[in-house]
């Protein structure tokens, strides 16, 4: 089954950039998410951490 769709999929041209485009995307994903966790500010952190405990009702 694979060397099936490994022969179809060598026969499609222009098909070898999206592995790229897809681990750029991943990539990039990644590295913007640690970027915003390390700028997160503290206070944000600790309110957002304390959400599922606050148990008033507005």
């Amino acid at each position: 089954m694979l060397k099936f769709v490994k022969n179809h999929l060598e026969s499609i041209t222009g098909i070898e950039i999206y592995p790229l485009i897809s681990l750029l995307i991943f990539f990039l994903f990644f590295v913007v998410l640690f970027w915003w966790v390390a700028t997160a500010k503290k206070d944000y952190i600790n309110t957002v951490s304390n959400l599922p405990l606050d148990n008033k009702n507005d």
